[in-house]
């Protein structure tokens, strides 16, 4: 059977993305001063105005907008006479602290018995697409708007500007990435660039660097700014908002990523450290040789410890009844569990907010280990030794 399966990832400069990274670097600067920050912070851009609000309770304070700042001139906003740019773009700080109802009835509890400080529904996949276990369009995509930063970073084509885009199509034939049928990148410029020696440009030192020569045929579409020039973009342009592109945080189209997004909340959320925990479980079953691709689900509610359901898709019904059980039996879910095994209270996270959150942009990181993958298939192979 055929079918195809499309992701997005975005640069630097994207609007959603650019209030992303903000968020993100400022949950970095709380927890580098204090590991037991609560934040929750959203950020949203437009025109020449950049709006930072959210709830937040910590021992310290930060300065967000010298912080927002720094952000915005790294993704390339230092045009002076842009409409947005890092000097003169105003921008509103509106904190307060967080519920004193939730904040009271988690400091009369003990450390371990902390339970999660929202609900969410998360979910985690892994497949053997790539050596990463991750879905190979979005590995490409987020491979293709990291050479456009860096190809506009290092002028290897002038006259770049930070927006820009870039989505990949992959035809599958029983499950197996067969080719790539279909890319397009939108990439902001300047007004000087005649198009055909700017799409030229782009497909030798952006497009042929990045796609593998052996999924690229005589049939393969590849559309480089499609619609013409794109010289105006932005949030000058265009609003921004964090959480906007979470399937390009996570796993594109192959998979569902849960109930929220990730940027600008601290690892108490569990819509964030649940769906990092939920990678690590789907991860390490992949690496077991179990099955192909798995998903994990969890859900976790409000002030509750443990989650409310787990449940494991991919590797058929009898199998996914057996991995439940193991991961509730071997692997503790607890909020303030999941933080220390994954090492979350740390400032891990600015890192993450462009070019994915699972994969190769979070190679280091814990939740992309497969130390579980041994002893499960040895647990495994011993309950079906002991069956027979």
């Amino acid at each position: 059977m055929k079918y195809e399966l499309t992701a997005e990832a975005t640069t630097r400069g994207h609007p959603d993305k650019l209030c992303d990274q903000i968020a993100d670097a400022i949950l970095d600067a709380y927890l580098e001063l204090d590991p037991q920050a609560c934040v929750v912070c959203e950020v949203t851009a437009c025109a020449n105005k950049l709006h930072i609000m959210g709830e937040i309770t910590s021992k310290v304070s930060v300065d967000c907008e010298s912080i927002a700042r720094e952000v915005i001139r790294n993704a390339g906003y230092t045009d002076p006479e842009a409409l947005f740019n890092a000097e003169h773009c105003r921008i509103i700080v509106d904190l307060h602290s967080q519920s004193p109802d939730v904040d009271w009835s988690f400091s009369h509890r003990s450390r371990e018995d902390i339970g999660a400080r929202d609900h969410g529904i998360v979910e985690g996949f892994a497949c053997r697409d790539t050596d990463v276990l991750m879905p190979l369009p979005i590995t490409l995509a987020q491979r293709l708007v990291r050479q456009m930063d860096t190809v506009r970073e290092n002028r290897g084509i002038e006259n770049l500007l930070p927006d820009g885009c870039a989505q990949v199509t992959v035809e599958y034939e029983d499950d197996r990435p067969l080719r790539i049928s279909t890319v397009v990148l939108s990439i902001q410029h300047s007004a000087a660039w005649d198009m055909d020696v700017l799409r030229s440009e782009v497909t030798d030192k952006i497009v042929n660097p990045v796609l593998p020569d052996c999924l690229v045929d005589s049939n393969t579409l590849i559309y480089i700014n499609p619609t013409g020039r794109f010289v105006h973009g932005g949030p000058a342009l265009m609003s921004g908002l964090t959480g906007r592109k979470m399937a390009s945080d996570t796993y594109g189209g192959s998979a569902f990523h849960g109930s929220g997004a990730f940027s600008g909340k601290d690892p108490t959320r569990m819509e964030r450290s649940g769906a990092y925990l939920a990678r690590y479980l789907a991860k390490n079953i992949v690496a077991a040789g179990i099955t192909n691709q798995c998903k994990v689900q969890l859900a976790y509610a409000l002030g509750l410890v443990d989650p409310i359901s787990v449940s494991v898709l991919g590797a058929g019904t009898d199998m996914n009844d057996r991995l439940t059980e193991w991961i509730k039996t071997h692997v503790d879910m607890r909020p303030q569990a999941v933080i220390h095994r994954l090492g979350l209270a740390r400032p891990i996270y600015s890192k993450l907010a462009c070019y994915g959150h699972f994969g190769e942009n979070a190679g280091e990181m814990a939740w992309e280990k497969t130390d579980l993958a041994e002893g499960l298939r040895k647990t495994l192979e011993r309950i079906e030794v002991h069956e027979r």
